[in-house]
């Protein structure tokens, strides 16, 4: 069962994964939510851990690392060989919309990209459209009104550019209604689809393109709360 990049044996990942990019981010998340939690990867340092909610329900937690190379190699596995159900991204993005604020959670509806990553499946010149397994985007937007979360759905751009040369390039992409960029969600969408599996991508806008605003480390903590207790009451669902 263990692979190039995991060490786990067969049947220690749940079947509901919370991904987020950091593996430091993965141990806070381990430590703050769950209790009972096993290590059960740590090559390369790519976190994983399976425990408990406080609800009793058992789900893992693993970083993904950063770009649509990384969690493409992670969840291919986590879906192929170690039999997940749901991958729940959690992450931050920035903000693309004068609406959607720092702090605010997005989750996302439909990814586009920049990236080459559609090209393997040689669509004959087409383009895939990545969109989230809809019963579980469902359930988070239950969840975030349950919770009363400020939360906004819809389509997101998974970047493999950080920094641009073009400082203005972003607006292209909202003019379409692209609501923020991260760089991860295209990839897991495009697996999960590939595997029959479910996807989703929750996240805290940290920064903003439109207001030129950034989290503080105080705000950025409390965001991050947020959008982790949504991502573990959806994961409960499925779990």
């Amino acid at each position: 069962m263990p692979t190039p990049h995991n060490e786990a044996k067969a049947g220690e990942f749940a079947k509901v994964v919370l991904m987020p990019g950091d593996p430091l981010r993965a141990q806070w998340i381990v430590d703050t939510f769950l209790h009972d939690a096993k290590r059960v990867n740590n090559l390369r340092g790519i976190n994983g851990y399976t425990g408990f909610t406080k609800n009793g329900k058992r789900i893992s937690v693993m970083a993904s690392g950063m770009g649509l190379p990384s969690i493409g190699i992670y969840s291919h596995e986590l879906y192929d060989q170690y039999d997940v159900d749901l991958i729940i991204r959690v992450g931050t993005a920035g903000s693309y919309n004068p609406k959607v604020k720092v702090g605010d959670i997005v989750i996302a509806e439909g990814a586009s990209t920049n990236s080459n990553w559609p090209a393997q499946f040689n669509l004959r010149g087409g383009t895939y459209s990545a969109t989230a397994d809809f019963d579980s985007l469902l359930a988070a937007v239950e969840v975030c009104k349950e919770k009363g979360k400020k939360f906004h759905v819809g389509n997101t751009l998974s970047s493999d550019i950080f920094y641009d040369v073009d400082p203005v390039f972003w607006k292209k992409w909202a003019e379409l209604g692209v609501l923020a960029v991260e760089m991860e969600a295209y990839a897991l969408y495009t697996n999960a689809a590939r595997f029959g599996r479910r996807g989703l991508c929750i996240l805290t806008m940290s920064d903003s393109f439109v207001a030129k605003e950034i989290l503080s480390p105080e705000e950025r903590q409390t965001g991050l709360v947020d959008m982790i207790e949504v991502a573990i009451a959806t994961a409960e669902k499925f779990a």
